[in-house]
């Protein structure tokens, strides 16, 4: 039996924001709505953020396996970020699911302007190899770990996405661990967050489960290949951040150009 357009483009859609995280590590989830809305053709932007709020979550936590086995997971700190960042995703997906659908859609544009800044011109940071929160340092973490988990938990629910690009830097900036632990620790907030504003969103009926299973399952096919490339072309990693950063800065002008056309008419 042959598939639906819509079918069709959930699953190429899934491919590419799944391809665009094993290749990158990180930032693919932003596509997610906009793909959902101008290639899928699902109408209601409320209802294409708790959809790919959904695949994302479980996506992140299928990938959060792998770091964990790894051992790439500081288990206490992902903890304490993801348990306040879900406080925040909730108030951000609740304040998300009552603003104007196409002004949402607008302010996730220049949202993408901005990740698209931060990915092409951010440095390597300074990191501790040792780094891990025990009873001498919680005192002094623990703060850091609250304000930013709340922090991009708000914006990760408002806008319906994992948020990873902004977890890792929250991570980093509030306790200096390595790259590879901060992203496999992002894991856990990620997916927290997604399921929060996936659930918030459910709850109004604004999931659509047929699409999500679609995302999710060309998500599975498009992260095992660009995770597969990513080894072989590691090298070359901060060029396709920049080149992925550009690509992200297209989408995002796309998105503001759309909704702006949508606003402005009588």
């Amino acid at each position: 039996m042959l598939i639906s357009y819509s079918d069709g483009a959930a699953l190429l859609s899934g491919v590419l924001v799944g391809f665009v995280l094993g290749l990158i590590g990180g930032g693919g989830s932003v596509f997610a709505t906009p793909l959902l809305v101008y290639f899928v053709g699902v109408r209601d932007p409320h209802v294409a953020i708790g959809t790919g709020a959904t695949a994302v979550a479980v996506n992140a936590l299928f990938n959060l396996f792998g770091h964990a086995r790894s051992g790439h997971v500081k288990w206490p700190c992902a903890v304490v970020f993801a348990a306040s960042g879900v406080l925040g995703a909730v108030i951000g997906s609740s304040l998300g699911k009552v603003f104007d659908g196409q002004k949402l859609l607008l302010l996730f544009g220049a949202l993408m302007l901005v990740v698209a800044i931060q990915m092409a011109f951010k440095r390597p940071a300074q990191t501790n190899m040792d780094v891990d929160m025990t009873s001498v340092n919680a005192r002094a973490m623990v703060p850091s770990l609250l304000f930013f988990g709340v922090s991009v938990g708000v914006l990760a629910g408002f806008f319906g996405i994992g948020g990873g690009f902004l977890v890792v830097p929250g991570i980093l900036a509030a306790t200096g661990m390595p790259m590879i632990s901060a992203i496999g620790s992002s894991l856990v907030s990620v997916t927290a967050f997604g399921a929060a504003t996936a659930a918030n969103y459910a709850v109004s009926g604004l999931v659509d489960w047929r699409v999500a299973a679609l995302l999710l399952t060309g998500g599975v096919v498009g992260g095992t290949f660009g995770g597969m490339l990513a080894q072989r072309i590691a090298v070359r990693k901060q060029t396709l951040t920049r080149i992925f950063a550009a690509l992200v800065a297209g989408v995002g002008a796309y998105v503001i150009y759309r909704g702006a056309l949508v606003l402005i008419r009588p």
